[in-house]
């Protein structure tokens, strides 16, 4: 059994948490305080390690997870995902996960995955989604709780610092890994973890706290748009099972903000197409522009189309996914 040097808890926000949970473990200082967190609190956990094979040592350090998981008579599953051959190694690295987690939660039953991001990751989360020119909504950064399929993701240390983590480790007389991929600065996170933040630093200010700030701004306007929306759907939007779309009044839409009909678009799509569907920038400045010109034509979006009808707005599947 495991035995910690210390007395003290990490003061988690482990509200509404099923007695069994997993942990997406990658024998980091984050999700080694987070999974051992949760067994002092009582959780009955399984370490869940996907090994993205992005560095020569992944595959050892695997096996050292593996025998560390068995001295602490902790259950753990363990995949390697096969070397990426895309441009975007994160997002490929990213779906190959989750799709892990999804068959992991199904085989074990459980559906709630707790991962270790932390406020220094919320903060570099809010300046990427930024400089990649984000709505409001997106720059709320990663939210604690949220729905992925079936699989329920929370993340419990979301309020704490990195350092904070680090020093209950030490005092517990815990060792944990260091990742080598998190010094390569050809992943933008890491550029701005190594580059920019230091950068900022050096002026004077502290980019966590700037970015949180603006983190919880966001949440706070995201709240108010969705408070509107809400009141659009109810009243205005019309589901048509026979024409297998939706559609609102194209006096309406044009008389919403921009910013309105950004995330109206959003909840649309996500009716229409199931959760996680969502435009990107690019169809959202392409409807704009659309708009404005009195929504002459049509816009073929991802996985759907876009058409003014007299009086209407309709938004309806694409062929593929009618058929599919």
């Amino acid at each position: 059994m495991i035995k910690l040097h210390t007395t003290s808890k990490l003061i988690i926000n482990s509200s509404k948490l099923p007695d069994s949970v997993a942990v997406g473990w990658s024998g980091g200082a984050d999700s080694t305080a987070l999974l051992l967190t949760l067994l002092q609190h009582g959780y009955q956990v399984q370490a869940w390690h996907v090994d993205h094979a992005w560095h020569d040592d992944s595959a050892l350090q695997a096996e050292q997870l593996q025998r560390q998981a068995a001295a602490w008579q902790i259950d753990i599953k363990v995949a390697r995902l096969a070397a990426p051959n895309s441009n975007n190694r994160e997002a490929e690295a990213r779906q190959g996960r989750y799709a892990q987690f999804k068959q992991w939660a199904a085989s074990s039953h459980i559906d709630t995955l707790c991962l270790g991001h932390h406020a220094d990751d919320q903060a570099e989360t809010v300046c990427m989604r930024l400089l990649q020119g984000a709505g409001i909504p997106g720059c709320r950064g990663m939210q604690s709780h949220r729905q992925h399929g079936s699989l329920t993701i929370v993340r419990p240390l979301l309020q704490l610092p990195q350092s904070a983590l680090k020093r209950w480790l030490t005092e517990a007389g815990i060792n944990w890994l260091e990742d080598p991929s998190n010094q390569d600065t050809t992943i933008w996170r890491n550029r701005i973890r190594h580059r920019l933040f230091p950068a900022m630093q050096q002026t004077g200010i502290n980019p966590t706290q700037l970015f949180l700030r603006w983190q919880v701004q966001a949440e706070r306007l995201t709240s108010q748009l969705d408070s509107q929306i809400d009141t659009l759907v109810h009243e205005h939007l019309c589901i048509s099972p026979a024409a297998a779309g939706l559609s609102i009044s194209w006096s309406v839409w044009r008389a919403c903000s921009a910013p309105v009909r950004a995330r109206l678009l959003q909840k649309m799509m996500a009716i229409l197409l199931g959760e996680g569907a969502t435009p990107g920038r690019r169809h959202i400045l392409m409807i704009e522009a659309w708009t404005q010109r009195n929504g002459l034509g049509g816009l073929d979006l991802s996985r759907c189309r876009l058409q003014r009808k007299r009086k209407h707005l309709h938004l309806r599947p694409a062929l593929a996914d009618l058929t599919a």
